[in-house]
């Protein structure tokens, strides 16, 4: 018999990809959403591409009650990957409170549950923002963690601290964190990719919107800081090679093959680019042109970042597989589509 995960946050960007590589594994999946900030029509676009329909239930998992109705429905769950969350900085930074309660409420109704009814895995959508500023680069596991420069962030490094002491304060619970780095692109089959509600937070969305047309310019934030351009500096990682490092995790935690009962990997390519060399990278694969303006630095962001992988290469035996380029290709196939852009 197939195992059942639930993927909590299924229907937005980074959920969806893989909700689509879990069920391309042969697992079960069952998505709760509250589609705060994703669209149902997700769920016909996996099944297209998968030949297969996820069960979905929505609810927003910061309401305890409807999270525990959830689990005494749905008995079979083998495993969680949790990406339900708040995720933009900017706003974060403007409405601290409402990010608290969403993201750290949610996880502890989640881990609540799980003791409860015995399920054993978690796999947690962290975020590279723990290391804050790192001193120095590229970041490793080992690199300290540091004051997050928003609340959103505070909330990834809270979540873990949470996830670590239940782990150790409850045998058989093994939860893994996957810290992001910065996930862009989109399918393959151009059916699912980032489409956010409302004005977008991240970077690649902006560069697609504005170079369909639904946005006047690009705007950067900031080009004063001590990096070759003055751009910020990211790692940029494949939404799809992202996906995959949650299925490697998964069957990790199956498999019993953790070495501690709390784990955490960088899931990043490695490589650092600027955001000018990100726009330019666009505009050359893609052969479509990007209006852009330099402004003042955006609240939160920090200088530069980008992965040391080599634990997740090693350990998790998963490393990212797309370049830049391809991945550029793919968001703009997205947004065109989306669009109806010929």
């Amino acid at each position: 018999m197939s195992k059942q995960i639930l993927v909590t946050g299924g229907t937005g960007y980074i959920g969806s990809h893989t909700v689509v590589e879990l069920q391309n594994e042969g697992f079960d999946v069952v998505i709760v959403d509250d589609l705060s900030n994703s669209n149902i029509d997700v769920l016909d676009a996996i099944e297209k591409i998968t030949g297969k329909r996820p069960a979905f239930e929505k609810f927003n998992l910061a309401d305890r009650e409807k999270t525990n109705v959830f689990f005494e429905q749905y008995k079979n769950i083998d495993a969680v990957i949790h990406f339900a969350a708040y995720k933009a900085v900017g706003e974060s930074v403007q409405k601290p409170l409402e990010y608290y309660r969403n993201n750290l409420v949610s996880l502890m109704n989640l881990l609540e549950n799980m003791k409860k009814h015995r399920v054993s895995n978690l796999v947690f959508s962290s975020s590279c923002t723990v290391y804050g500023q790192p001193d120095q680069l590229p970041v490793t596991e080992s690199t300290p963690r540091k004051p997050a420069e928003s609340p959103y962030g505070n909330t990834k490094a809270v979540s873990e601290d949470i996830m670590r002491d239940f782990s150790h304060a409850n045998e058989g619970i093994n939860c893994i964190a996957l810290r992001y780095f910065n996930p862009i692109g989109a399918h393959p089959s151009a059916l699912i990719g980032e489409f956010p509600v409302g004005v977008p937070n991240n970077l690649v969305p902006f560069i697609t919107q504005t170079a369909a047309g639904l946005r006047d310019e690009l705007k950067i934030f900031g080009a004063d800081y001590d990096t070759p351009d003055g751009t910020a500096i990211r790692d940029y990682i494949n939404v799809v090679d992202l996906a995959k490092a949650h299925v490697v995790s998964i069957n990790r935690l199956l498999e019993n093959k953790q070495q501690s009962s709390y784990e955490f990997f960088n899931v990043g390519t490695g490589n650092g680019y600027s955001v000018m060399q990100l726009v330019k990278t666009f505009i050359k694969v893609n052969g479509v042109d990007v209006k852009y303006q330099i402004t003042d630095r955006r609240a939160g962001d920090i200088e530069k970042i980008w992965a040391d992988t080599t634990l997740a290469n090693e350990e998790l035996g998963w490393e990212a597989e797309k370049t830049l380029e391809e991945t550029l290709e793919s968001a703009w196939a997205w947004e065109k589509k989306v669009r109806n852009i010929k």
